[in-house]
């Protein structure tokens, strides 16, 4: 794949660099500039995100440590840097439109890609997702919520703003990094996340959920810290999507694998875990695909439960489906709202609040008949477990 384009100017302060990319920018709409980020103070007349990402020099310092700037530098008092995810991010994006070009036609049967979208017809861009917000917005009665990535600090701030103009009644902060810096210390990547929250928190008037994976030390410690960051719900868990080798090309492919009910137990855990605990609403989301799904993870704490895979898989009708079986379980065992049964087998309330945690697991181990193998296979008990 070609590499995209990187244009750098330079010049002393007063030379007008300013008005230069302004003419650019006007002239080729699809140039795109970086706002660097400064420990300066901003003038009255300036924006955050739009001449600079103002940020506090210990927040600049992280940024630094944690490799986020292609450059950065100290000028006189204040320091500089150019933000590396937001330079990647659309020199990825130009390269995978240059790729489609050069590549489009190479293959057999050229004339049948002409059915294919071509890549600016992708609702991927910032753009044309604030304006799929407004459309939203219009054509529903219920309340549209965003889902904001960010890949600098400044960014999120900005695009939340822009989200929160476009008509979003809530923002989900979907926190999606690999901690893979050796340098970078568990501390370190867990204040990136309260950063995040606080700086969003701060931009906007709307209500902010956070969607974060499971991988921190300790679960628990990590969303308190996010809720006193400002989080006002928490959406667990983000499904990481790990590469996959092609043994015939040998190259590195991105695999998507569609959730499964197996992947309902992480959350229904942290969920039941975290009920009652934190001053934030609890959303789950990874291994809904049945009103009996939904129903585990009401009655462990959740608010809301969020269908993905199952909606792929069965079309956008299915839900109505999962509403009926939903309605029909609570009738038939005489639950009047959802209210009256969610959080009802919480540890807080449950009979076993020692299920959530490690006692559970010796009598998982010990009784092979808590092992659920699939529907179809017997289940079998293993007596005398333990050395000969």
């Amino acid at each position: 794949m070609k590499h995209g384009r990187l244009f750098v100017i330079a010049a002393p302060s007063g030379a007008g660099k300013t008005s230069l990319v302004k003419a650019l920018r006007a002239s080729e709409p699809r140039l795109r500039l970086s706002v660097s980020h400064t420990t300066r103070k901003r003038r009255p007349t300036e924006e955050d995100g739009r001449e600079y990402h103002f940020v506090s020099a210990p927040q600049f310092e992280r940024l630094a440590a944690g490799g986020e700037f292609l450059e950065h530098a100290r000028v006189f008092d204040n320091f500089y840097g150019t933000a590396r995810g937001f330079v990647e991010e659309q020199l990825r994006h130009e390269a995978q439109e240059l790729d489609y070009h050069l590549s489009t036609g190479t293959e057999s049967f050229a004339e049948s890609l002409t059915y294919f979208p071509t890549p600016g017809e992708f609702r991927t861009g910032p753009e044309a997702y604030l304006c799929h917000i407004e459309k939203a917005k219009r054509a529903v009665q219920i309340p549209i919520i965003a889902s904001l990535n960010g890949a600098t600090l400044g960014g999120w701030t900005k695009y939340a703003r822009a989200m929160e103009d476009a008509g979003a009644d809530a923002i989900e902060c979907n926190i999606y990094f690999v901690a893979a810096n050796m340098i970078e210390t568990g501390f370190e990547v867990e204040q990136r996340y309260i950063d995040i929250v606080r700086a969003v928190k701060a931009s906007v008037r709307i209500p902010i959920a956070v969607k974060v994976g499971p991988f921190f030390s300790n679960m628990a410690s990590m969303a308190k810290w996010l809720v006193d960051a400002g989080a006002d719900g928490l959406v667990l868990f983000n499904r990481f999507y790990q590469p996959d080798i092609d043994l015939n090309e040998l190259e590195i492919r991105p695999n998507v694998l569609l959730s499964t009910p197996q992947d309902l137990r992480l959350p229904l855990t942290w969920i039941g875990i975290l009920y009652g605990r934190v001053r934030a609403n609890l959303a789950a989301t990874s291994g809904v695909h049945s009103a009996e799904d939904a129903i585990k993870l009401l009655m462990a704490g959740a608010d809301v439960t969020m269908l993905c895979s199952a909606l792929l898989r069965n079309g956008p009708t299915y839900l109505r489906m999962v509403e009926e079986d939903l309605r029909a379980w609570m009738g038939e065992h005489e639950y009047e709202s959802v209210q009256q049964m969610r959080g009802s087998m919480s540890q807080l309330r449950c009979a076993d609040p020692s299920g959530f945690e490690r006692a559970q697991y010796m009598r998982a181990v010990k009784d092979a008949a808590y092992i659920q193998r699939s529907l179809s296979a017997p289940v079998t008990r293993v007596e005398n477990w333990g050395p000969e």
